[in-house]
């Protein structure tokens, strides 16, 4: 099958949705697919057997790292040449309205799928006036799809309550392998903790963006004794964040890929997941198949994940006296404890980025069937 996608962001950026692209493009070129993708320049020209085609722009200045990349005229020529016999829209914003456009002038079958609540993010930018336009746009856009694919049944329920239809779950998966308790080490546990390997070690991991809510969690490190928070990730409150969690026991450690980030996982004690925007959250499963204990934030993306009292444990949202006792209730049982870690590991095992990348292709064969 040739499959041509467009994406608002890919490599070198890292966050929830480039990890999901890299293991599908991965598991469909293993069987034999071939793949063409659009995105903004600044990226390799390959991945896994996958052309890459840059697409230039100019930085989003509330969140520089993030590149808007209208579509141009070569974007079609270089698609009348692939060829495809699928076009998928990832997240359109910007660059995926050209890739709407071109299935439609083209006559492909169309998949989009939805990984970001732009319009919940809009406030923390100060684009709260962008709010309605941008639900019209995305229900619009989505709507023009034979397949419409969201990451969770909550965001399947909101995106039917927006009048988005044909909407099909997109599983998801992890690499279980790769994130593994077994990738613990001493020298990264040193690292993480600040040079206090001694004490509990509480993991974030994702962008460093507002609203992602991790200021809240500086009431742990205040509050609760013989701990220590390590920050993984960039994004632009970065600065901010460092200048709030000065003074305390809290590490940043920027970006970290691959065996790094394995191995940071699995050398901290639990992982801490305090946003309420996200879709799904492919930090919280991660963090699950290094065997950490996951505390998160109650929101229906978590519930989705987290099963409170057997692979991790849930808490009000901005609620700092649950957050704090969720902590204490932790650590303070070592059965429960051990029992919330090997249970976050067996869950992490049934999921897999083959399966969840079959039933995506089975929903290409569905669009294109039902063309």
């Amino acid at each position: 099958m040739r499959i041509a996608f467009f994406t608002e962001t890919f490599l070198p950026s890292t966050d929830g949705v480039v990890t999901r692209l890299r293991y599908t493009i991965e598991e469909l070129s293993r069987l034999g697919d071939e793949m063409l993708v659009f995105a903004p320049s600044g990226g390799p020209e390959e991945y896994a057997g996958a052309r890459i085609r840059g697409v230039p722009g100019i930085p989003f200045p509330p969140y520089p790292q993030v590149r808007l990349s209208p579509a141009h005229p070569g974007i079609g020529r270089d698609l009348r040449r692939f060829r495809p016999e699928v076009i998928h829209v990832v997240n359109p914003a910007v660059l995926g309205p050209g890739g709407v456009y071109y299935a439609w002038r083209m006559k492909v079958p169309l998949v989009a799928s939805y990984h970001t609540n732009i319009a919940t993010y809009a406030p923390h930018y100060r684009l709260s006036f962008l709010i309605g336009l941008t639900r019209s746009a995305t229900r619009f856009m989505h709507n023009q799809a034979q397949i419409n694919l969201c990451t969770s049944e909550a965001t399947r329920k909101y995106l039917s309550s927006e009048g988005i239809e044909r909407l099909r779950l997109w599983p998801q998966g992890v690499d279980a392998r790769r994130f593994h308790p077994e990738r613990a080490s001493k020298e990264w546990r040193i690292r993480l903790s600040g040079g206090h390997p001694a004490e509990k070690v509480l993991l974030f991991v994702g962008r460093l963006a507002p609203e992602k809510g991790i200021e809240r969690l500086k009431v742990i490190v205040e509050r609760v004794p013989g701990v220590r928070l390590a920050i993984v990730g960039d994004g632009p409150v970065r600065k901010e964040l460092e200048s709030e969690f000065k003074g305390t026991p809290t590490v940043f450690t920027g970006f970290l890929h691959g065996e790094e980030l394995a191995c940071a996982y699995a050398s901290a004690d639990a992982f801490l997941f305090p946003s309420t925007t996200d879709t799904l959250g492919m930090a919280m499963l991660e963090a699950m198949a290094s065997g950490l204990p996951v505390v998160a934030a109650r929101s229906g993306a978590s519930h989705e994940v987290v099963d409170a009292g057997k692979n991790g444990l849930l808490y009000e949202a901005g609620a700092k006296d649950d957050l704090i006792e969720t902590v204490h209730r932790l650590f303070a049982d070592s059965d429960l404890y051990e029992h919330l870690s090997r249970e976050a590991r067996s869950v992490a095992e049934r999921r897999d980025w083959k399966s969840s990348t079959e039933t995506l292709r089975g929903y290409y064969q569905e669009a294109k069937n039902g063309r």
